[in-house]
């Protein structure tokens, strides 16, 4: 019984030749986890949460966009040491594991670097494994729908941060403002998606577009968020928004005046925003801090996709949107406090 134990602790804290490896409990909480089946995107995708399943009637295992899911122990801890096959906890945590699959981080990280615009915690050396816990990868047993859903994640800055200081900016808002709202720098945002191409090809190609910032709610806070655009069949157009949290954290927030009183809130009292737009032919955006608010007509530039060339074209049909992540769009209580000049 003794020897038993012995290996197991082995196996849990250092390096198991493959051969030596049993299945326990920890596989069945894995099997529950969302790194296994991929249920949040799935749900999101359902027709049932007015994703895009709505329009291309194709299930969402049959849709080729689930491959990165790690089915098996070997995605992550399988190694090789001195010529053999081994599972290794301290491989498992190098963050190049978390990466092959997460790539907006990946890329998140590229643009940090081209612009000098370095998360904190990246900064100091810190890696994905110093704050997200074994819980959230392995799972605890429960079938989350998603990594929104609430106790499906227990990252939070709180965990670290444990005395924030009763500054004004976080004390004025009275715990009705996430952290990621004023210290996320800028979200990345896979912009219009040809999900046609990625039907057919097994390719996806978008445009890359960062420097902006939405603003949504999200468990009961204002939250930084994404918007992702798809361009569809028959050219037919989808927008979604969700919380998002691009892991590029500046250690100091943002002012005042970078949300109250802007030009962005102007244009959202009179019902439109243009998001996207072309000038000598090239794709132009938007910058900064963008409310999300229902009801809005946010434009953008939508690009069909030929022989490796984006087209612009109109849309046939009004764009549909879809808040994704339990993500709601702020009230119109909301955006009057935005209208205020600080």
């Amino acid at each position: 019984m003794y020897r038993i134990f012995v290996l197991i602790l082995f196996f849990m804290f250092v390096s198991v030749p493959i051969g030596l490896s049993k299945k326990t409990s920890d596989d069945v909480l894995y099997h529950s986890s969302l790194h296994y089946y991929a249920r949040g995107m799935a749900y999101w995708y359902s027709s049932k949460t007015g994703g895009l399943e709505k329009y291309l009637k194709i299930p969402y295992d049959k849709l080729g966009c689930n491959h990165c899911h790690a089915k098996t122990c070997d995605t992550c801890h399988k190694t090789v040491v001195n010529g053999e096959p081994t599972y290794s906890v301290k491989a498992a945590k190098q963050m190049k594991n978390c990466l092959r699959c997460h790539k907006r981080e990946l890329a998140m990280l590229k643009i940090m670097k081209k612009f000098k615009a370095m998360d904190v915690h990246f900064a100091k050396g810190m890696t994905c494994i110093d704050c997200h816990s074994s819980k959230e990868i392995h799972g605890d047993g429960k079938y989350y729908i998603s990594m929104r859903e609430p106790g499906a994640m227990n990252t939070k800055c709180e965990n670290c941060h444990k005395k924030i200081p009763q500054t004004l900016a976080h004390t004025i808002h009275k715990g009705k403002l996430g952290c990621t709202a004023c210290h996320v720098r800028f979200v990345f945002t896979c912009y219009n998606c040809h999900v046609n191409t990625m039907v057919t090809k097994k390719k996806k190609v978008f445009i890359p577009m960062a420097g902006w910032t939405f603003l949504i709610n999200y468990n009961g806070k204002v939250v930084a968020a994404n918007m992702q655009s798809f361009v569809l069949k028959g050219r037919k157009t989808f927008m979604l928004f969700a919380p998002c949290f691009s892991h590029n954290v500046m250690k100091k927030g943002r002012s005042c005046n970078e949300c109250h009183g802007t030009k962005v809130v102007q244009e959202l009292k009179n019902g439109k925003v243009v998001l996207t737009w072309l000038k000598n032919g090239k794709l132009q955006h938007i910058k900064g801090v963008i409310p999300v608010v229902e009801g809005v007509n946010y434009k953008v530039v939508f690009f069909d996709y030929k022989n490796g060339k984006w087209i612009p074209f109109k849309a046939s049909s009004p764009t549909d949107v879809q808040f994704a992540g339990f993500g709601k769009p702020l009230t119109p209580e909301q955006l009057k406090k935005l209208e205020i000049k600080k």
